[in-house]
């Protein structure tokens, strides 16, 4: 890492492509590997996104910075210890190994998904409504702190748990494939509409307080009952690769969009008992 230097009214940008992009948006005009902090330090939203950049050293001076997006580059770190302003963050698509974003205490949004994280310290992170942290490498999540979470896409890891008990708000929640979940309790989270947890390992789902759920990604686990009696609203279900023996469907009027293949019942039957369209 080079360390931010401040010479005067400027400030070090080692990134030639870093600076590029600063050019284009008319934040400077010379590839001289610094900027006038003038230019930057009261900026709020930078969409740095696809430059080919693997260092964002100088990112601090930006510090009225609410949005920032640096996705699809080559950042193997991220310091945004000095951005304490920012709402949005969207780092998806690097090679990030750590993240700090505990100085974010506004943070609302937080995108960074396909990384190579192993961890994600979220506590700090209170006003928290949107987390993308899906394709990385985490073994534990902890969003007990985040009571304002309305959606969490955290699949394509290797969580072994995930406790969102505490998160009343949510309305969306997506924890599918190459995760490790054994169970999933989500009997505290009323609001949900939309709830992925295929590919897992679940042996028991319970959505009865689920009463507003509209779509159910529940596949290729190892189900062997689902009771969907009290999921009047449900309009996707797709439950195929599972172990379920019957499923009745005789509460989900407005059921529109079903997948039950790879089962122990008959799904095209079960469709036409429903007058849902066969596969």
């Amino acid at each position: 890492m080079f360390p931010l230097l401040c010479f005067g009214q400027y400030t070090d940008i080692p990134d030639e492509n870093f600076e590029k992009a600063l050019i284009a948006l008319l934040y400077d005009n010379v590839i001289d590997g610094k900027v006038l902090t003038s230019k930057i330090d009261k900026i709020k939203s930078l969409q740095v996104n696809e430059k080919n950049i693997s260092d964002l050293t100088g990112i601090e001076a930006f510090s009225a910075l609410t949005e920032l997006n640096c996705s699809g580059n080559q950042l193997t770190n991220l310091d945004l210890s000095n951005n304490t302003a920012l709402y949005d963050l969207n780092c998806y698509y690097n090679q990030i190994t750590a993240l700090d974003v505990s100085k974010n205490a506004a943070l609302n949004n937080l995108n960074c998904g396909q990384n190579q994280l192993t961890s994600l310290d979220v506590s700090q992170n209170i006003a928290l409504g949107y987390l993308y942290c899906s394709d990385n490498q985490l073994t534990s999540l902890d969003v007990s702190q985040n009571t304002v979470l309305n959606n969490l896409i955290c699949g394509q890891n290797q969580l072994i748990s995930l406790d969102v008990s505490n998160n009343t708000a949510l309305g969306n929640l997506y924890c599918s494939d190459n995760n490790q979940l054994k169970s999933l309790d989500v009997s505290n989270n009323t609001a949900l509409i939309s709830l992925g947890c295929k590919s897992n390992q679940l042996t028991i789902l319970d959505v009865s307080n689920n009463t507003t759920l509209r779509e159910l990604y529940c596949q290729n686990n190892q189900l062997t009952n689902l009771d969907l009696s009290h999921n009047n609203a449900l309009n996707n279900l797709y439950c195929n690769n599972n172990q379920l023996t019957s499923l009745d469907l005789s509460h989900n009027n407005a059921l529109y969009d079903l997948k039950c293949n790879d089962n122990k019942f008959d799904c095209k039957a079960l469709k036409a008992k429903y007058d849902l369209q066969n596969e």
